[in-house]
């Protein structure tokens, strides 16, 4: 759940909450609107589940809606980031040998 006032996404997991904290900047005169995502947040118990993954693509999805501008300094932010652009990098690798392939 997104909660705007606090700057984060929230998923709540048997009682307990992970985080995904950030700070925006709205647009300037000078300067396109961003946000950086700057903390992730997962109880001990639930590591290694996947939470902190979901919390960081919904709010990945959500600048990508809001055409922000993103950093991270949040390292786990930044090495998820790291991981897309090289799937996707990847994947069109793939497809641009596939297609060469069928040529």
């Amino acid at each position: 759940m997104h909660h705007p006032d606090e700057q984060c996404f929230v998923l709540e997991w048997q009682g307990q909450q992970a985080r995904l904290e950030y700070q925006y900047q709205a647009q300037s005169a000078t300067s396109q609107a961003r946000v950086d995502f700057n903390h992730t947040f997962v109880p001990p118990e639930f590591r290694g589940q996947g939470l902190a993954a979901q919390l960081v693509q919904f709010g990945l999805c959500w600048a990508g809606q809001q055409h922000l501008q993103v950093t991270a300094s949040c390292w786990y932010v930044a090495k998820v980031m790291r991981d897309n652009a090289e799937k996707a990098a990847a994947n069109q690798a793939g497809s641009a040998n596939h297609h060469k392939d069928l040529g």
